[in-house]
């Protein structure tokens, strides 16, 4: 029998939970219990994060062997179909669980300040703790449908917590676009889980990954198809080419929403997905493929779209779907640790980038609100020099900045560079996963571009806020101060997660997953490379993060910035990176356009008017009064034409029973 806290799983997710609901009762009776609020919707996080590590503790001192599934109820019994609520707790959901309620409480404490002094306090923390939930249930469900229902569910408080300030279209419409794209990925999810029952009859993780490599073929049509779909659903979650365009929109909600979503929660299911069915990928060469090649291509798309925005959130938003394509890139080659190494990293650093980006925009909201002033507070070109207003969150963010550009040792290098190495190893058997290295590498010399930017230009040259404004910039309170600081800790610390032996490391992360990925390695071995090739391609990683930084600090020229207000219009190629590509508007002109057309002009004009309402509708009503017509024609209150007309059909009936 499991020991007490591995029994008591199912208190991890069930304390966001309560906290919504009691959360969710004071925002209807009692909004302005603001304190209250704050020790629920942030109690409740710290105890989840504390039963978490118990859980992961207890799972430790147990035999790395099968997963630990509890079954609760049955759920869904429909003839062939069985499906138990059941929570799964092995090595990966254990990785998730602790990076899911570790960085969420830290936002939690975070919001406390940020949000402290808007209307819906209550309603946003009620909404917060219910997406840390859905989180929770999409990473311990112990079978498809129950993730499904995670899947579902932070789609959901996306659109709620995206579409938060919803007095302002802008806002709401970004919430709608969220909500809308992810339902296209999620059609993808519905249809591998029907391939996936009709191939296995079940959706339980363990049946489904135990039958998989005796059940389907390798490269075969029914694992193709079924890894399609799967990543069809990641490319919504995950914001993957195609599917990427709502997550630069999700910056219209408040900032801590940005940063769980971005670094803790819903954007690194689709990774997750990946590594939880890593059998079915590694029998999938064309699948596999897919995932590792969208990865790269969404990484260097996505980073040449980040060089030109003046938006502090936006840059770190295609900066996420840029680092998202990377973990792809890791759990597509193969090298699931890697992947997931990178996510727990990159939660760390985003997590801090994000916040930090928040106390930025805190400390402008509040210098234009004291000064009457209405410019764009989270515009870089009304910011510049802030580091002399704000040393720790300068400090701090630029360690950030160094770790998601790769600079050893910190964080963000170890797990890069492994995905990297990774990929370029197998490329030595499948030479397209050279492309994909290229473009991670240019990624790579991106990335550490225009995060430089985001600092010189916000921290550093002159300031550019105004005179009067200047004076009310200052440092954000200790609560929100506090988590910037240990997400700072865990930013430099957390490479030694998975040091590899390259290192001198024992590549700890790698070891505690290989329960669960053993069977998708041993399907698709990993390709070992030289030591020497493994220190060049080391060395050829960190000379590009360094050229880059060098490059933004020789190019630009933060001195020469003026504010938004007064800015030149983006001409050349400048633009045409600030319109994202135009891709937008390109699915405005192919996609949003021609189906509001069909709707309007078909299906309502022809289909609903014409033919439901006049034809169908209409025209029943119509044949109707008609037959009441005749009828009433044959009603004439005369006894003879009754009878006439009772013979005649008297004679009609003999005569047909005589036939």
């Amino acid at each position: 029998m499991p020991a007490l806290p591995l029994s008591l799983v199912w208190v991890v997710p069930a304390l966001p939970l309560l906290g919504f609901v009691v959360n969710g009762t004071v925002a209807l009776t009692r909004p302005t219990a603001k304190r209250a609020v704050s020790i629920v919707g942030v109690g409740t996080l710290l105890l989840a994060f504390a039963a978490a590590a118990l859980a992961v503790a207890g799972l430790a001192r147990q035999p790395a062997s099968a997963p630990l599934v509890f079954r609760y109820w049955e759920w869904i019994p429909a003839g062939d179909l069985q499906v138990a609520f059941a929570l799964q707790l092995d090595q990966l959901s254990a990785v998730m669980i602790l990076v899911v309620t570790g960085v969420g409480a830290l936002i939690h404490v975070f919001s406390v300040g940020y949000m402290h002094e808007d209307a819906g306090y209550a309603r946003y923390f009620a909404y917060l703790n219910l997406f840390v939930f859905f989180m929770l249930i999409l990473v311990l469900g112990a079978n498809f449908p129950a993730m499904f229902v995670g899947w579902e569910g932070v789609g959901l408080c996306s659109y709620l917590l995206i579409g938060f300030w919803f007095n302002e279209q802008v806002n709401a419409d970004a919430g709608k676009k969220a909500f809308i794209v992810n339902r296209i990925g999620d059609f993808g999810f519905l249809v591998a889980m029907l391939l996936i029952f009709t191939r296995f009859g079940s959706l339980d993780f363990e049946t489904v990954f135990a039958k998989a490599p005796a059940a389907l073929v390798p490269g075969g049509a029914a694992v193709t198809a079924i890894t399609l779909f799967l990543f069809l659903g990641c490319t919504g979650k995950s914001a993957q080419i195609p599917l990427y365009t709502w997550l630069p929109d999700a910056m219209q909600g408040p900032t801590p929403v940005s940063a769980l979503i971005h670094a803790a929660t819903m954007v690194t299911a689709g990774v997750y997905l990946v590594a939880r069915c890593g059998v079915l990928f590694a029998l999938s060469p064309v699948g596999s493929a897919t995932v590792a090649g969208i990865g790269a291509l969404t990484a260097l798309f996505a980073a040449t779209i980040a060089l030109k925005q003046w938006d502090i959130k936006r840059v770190l938003a295609y900066s996420t779907v840029s680092q998202l394509g990377y973990m792809f890139v890791g759990v597509g080659t193969g090298a699931y640790a890697a992947g997931m190494f990178h996510l727990t990293t990159h939660a760390f650093f985003k997590a801090l980038l994000f916040l930090g980006s928040g106390s930025v925009i805190h400390a402008m909201h509040h210098a234009y609100q004291a000064t009457h002033t209405h410019e764009d507070a989270q515009d870089m070109r009304n910011m510049g020099g802030l580091a002399r207003r704000m040393p720790w969150t300068a400090t701090l963010m630029w360690i950030a900045t160094l770790a998601i550009a790769g600079i050893p040792p910190l964080s963000g290098f170890f797990s890069k560079d492994e995905i990297l190495g990774a990929a370029f190893a197998e490329a030595t058997v499948r030479p397209l996963w050279y492309a994909f290295w290229a473009m991670g590498v240019a990624a790579a010399l991106l990335t550490a571009f225009y995060m430089t930017r985001l600092m010189l230009y916000t921290f550093h040259g002159p300031n550019r806020t105004g005179e009067r404004q200047r004076e009310h910039v200052h440092e954000a309170p200790p609560v929100m101060t506090g988590p910037l600081v240990v997400l700072g800790l865990l930013t430099v610390l957390g490479g030694a997660l998975n040091v590899p032996e390259l290192f001198g490391g024992h590549a700890l992360l790698a070891r505690w997953l290989e329960p669960v990925t053993g069977v998708a390695q041993h399907l698709r071995p990993a390709v070992e490379v030289a030591h020497a090739t493994e220190w060049t391609i080391v060395a050829g990683a960190v000379l590009v993060a360094a050229l880059g930084i060098v490059a933004a600090f020789r190019l630009l020229k933060p001195d020469a910035l003026v504010p938004a207000r007064v800015a030149p219009p983006e001409t050349g190629l400048s633009r045409l990176l600030w319109k994202k590509w135009y891709v937008d508007e390109l699915y405005d002109a192919i996609v949003v356009r021609p189906a509001m057309w069909l709707s309007r002009e078909v299906l309502w004009k022809i289909v609903d008017a014409r033919i439901v309402d006049g034809l169908l509708v209409n025209g029943t009503a119509a044949a109707s009064r008609a037959m009441g017509w005749l009828g009433s024609r044959l009603q004439t209150g005369e006894v003879g034409v009754y009878v006439v007309l009772f013979v005649i059909g008297v004679l009609a009936v003999v005569g047909a029973a005589v036939r």
